[in-house]
């Protein structure tokens, strides 16, 4: 299983990373100020960091007691992304309406668009991460080829 440091490093880098590239995509794709969508995604990402860091330590400790490690498979991967987003919607649903004077439906919307923006970037995030980090007891032995 990953370390603390490792865990902080994987979250802290994943939040800046994705600041950089939704504030002014969003800014742009509703047409709002980058200062308000730059509040938004900063304030977003705070609360998104911590969850980061419970959900996946949370899905590493079910994996490792379901399967007794914690490689994930695409279909895994999937799943992880998929769960990680739809808890981070509910929770940043008002935050978006009330801070944007937006309607629920209008925010909605709009943490949508940023939802499936950072599903598909968490998922390209965590399958690098996952190999320029990897853990120890992923790794796979070569067969022995004089045995072979």
């Amino acid at each position: 299983m990953r370390s603390i440091s490792d865990r902080i490093r994987h979250a802290i880098s994943f939040e800046i990373i994705g600041l950089a590239l939704v504030t002014p995509l969003g800014a742009f794709a509703f047409g709002m100020p980058i200062a308000d969508i730059g509040v938004v995604g900063v304030v977003s990402a705070t609360i998104a960091t911590g969850w980061n860091y419970l959900y996946n330590l949370g899905f590493d400790h079910v994996m490792q007691r379901m399967t007794g490690g914690t490689k994930k498979s695409m279909p895994v991967r999937v799943l992880h992304a998929v769960l990680f987003e739809g808890g981070l919607l509910l929770a940043l649903l008002p935050l978006i309406a009330w801070y944007l004077d937006v309607s629920l439906l209008q925010a909605f919307m709009m943490d949508v668009s940023f939802a499936l923006f950072y599903l598909v970037y968490a998922f390209v995030f965590n399958l690098a991460y996952d190999r320029i980090f990897p853990l120890p007891d992923w790794q796979e032995t070569a067969p022995d080829a004089a045995r072979g």
